[in-house]
């Protein structure tokens, strides 16, 4: 617990450090004119107005009558590091320390991480419910119980609250979840568990309705505006590469240490093929654990591949994979165990890129977008439309 405690200050400490070094874009401020709205007024009012959803203003309500906007970054910053901290207690299912701690250290210090940690969007908030269910469902797998149950869909049951592009990667946890409590014979506790995360998303659904005329946010879109980006598969599959290998925008280019993700899998893959469950004190945990944390990473990222209008704008390179990007982890630590010297390069490397972005932020350019690209942020289709509709908080 106290190396828990440590990493979770360490976190927050170093992405309070970065409040004021990103410019707010102009979707990050119509969340803020929908918390302004609700602590001006008492009801939805202008809310109504802003796509974005109703859950992440009343999120940041709280902070932002305590303290303005700094006080709603430095709650994001909390969450943040409480997301990354999650992710450490899934990495302990399948390595030890040092390797789980290196792991969430060198995740959560990487630079999209320490980028988007303070700014005012839901993807790392939904990372922390994702995190969070992810280890209630695999504490289900070992000890079914009610607390666990309905902590795990309560989680998932917030997501459709905070964006309905998080509602694919908690489906998968969903489902494991409720397959270990199936599979422990207590049906009444699987029904009831799933139907709150059911109702919780009928309910979100419902509230749309009534405030956007339509089961999402995106049905107060104007006509002829899509909140999926339109490609054709050839460029589809295309993106899908350029999310981790573009030069400008990749999420590769920015924290090296995600590549060793990848070596974790490959030797999960050739540990369940080759049968070498004592190399690892029994497999079948960590094939669960680190088989989930993979599954929702897939999820997230075809998301971001095929779903959102645009991979880059006036934000931080890998927004979109921001919610799934703690749940690597896991995958981190496994690659660390078996590869020390490779891994610790990769996390020596995206450290070294944290800490030039973080100065060049701060006594350069201001703005960790404009950083990244070294040019003038390219605003997506959607949000230049909707910037239409905003005003300055």
């Amino acid at each position: 617990m106290r190396r828990t405690l440590a990493l979770w200050l360490l976190l927050f400490g170093v992405y309070a450090a970065t409040l004021g070094l990103g410019d707010q874009g102009d979707v990050e401020r119509q969340y803020l004119i929908g918390a302004e709205s609700l602590a001006d007024q008492g009801d939805l009012g202008a809310a109504d107005r802003y796509p974005t959803g109703l859950g992440f203003p009343l999120l940041i309500l709280p902070a932002y009558e305590a303290g303005g906007t700094d006080a709603v970054e430095l709650l994001a910053a909390a969450l943040a590091a409480l997301a990354l901290v999650l992710a450490y207690r899934l990495a302990l299912r399948v390595a030890p320390d040092p390797w789980a701690l290196g792991a969430a250290a060198a995740a959560g210090l990487s630079a999209p991480l320490v980028a988007g940690s303070a700014a005012v969007h839901p993807e790392l908030a939904a990372g922390a419910a994702l995190a969070g269910a992810a280890l209630l469902a695999i504490r289900l797998d070992e000890r079914p119980g009610w607390r666990a149950a309905f902590g795990c869909f309560a989680l998932l049951g917030a997501l459709p609250w905070l964006g309905v592009r998080f509602l694919p990667a908690g489906v998968a946890i969903g489902v494991v979840a409720a397959r270990a409590l199936w599979r422990s014979r207590r049906r009444t506790l699987t029904v009831g568990s799933v139907e709150l995360a059911l109702f919780s998303v009928a309910l979100a659904a419902g509230i749309n309705e009534a405030v956007y005329d339509g089961p999402t946010p995106y049905s107060a879109l104007p006509d002829g505006v899509s909140a999926v980006g339109s490609f054709e598969p050839g460029e589809r599959i295309a993106r899908l590469v350029r999310l981790f290998l573009d030069p400008t925008w990749g999420l590769l280019r920015w924290a090296p240490v995600f590549a060793v993700a990848f070596a974790g899998l490959w030797w999960l893959w050739r540990s369940r093929r080759d049968r070498l469950a004592r190399a690892l004190g029994g497999l079948h945990g960590v094939e669960l654990t680190a088989g989930l944390c993979a599954t929702v990473l897939a999820v997230q990222l075809l998301v971001a591949a095929l779903l959102a209008p645009t991979a880059h704008g006036d934000w931080f390179p890998g927004r979109h994979l921001l919610p799934a990007l703690p749940l690597a982890v896991p995958l981190i630590a496994i690659g660390l165990r078996r590869a020390p010297r490779v891994g610790v390069v990769l996390a020596g490397a995206s450290l070294a890129l944290t800490v030039w972005l973080y100065a060049d932020a701060r006594w350069d350019d201001g703005d960790f977008a404009r950083v990244a690209s070294h040019q003038l942020s390219t605003r997506p289709a959607n949000t230049a439309v909707l910037s239409t509709y905003s005003r300055s908080p």
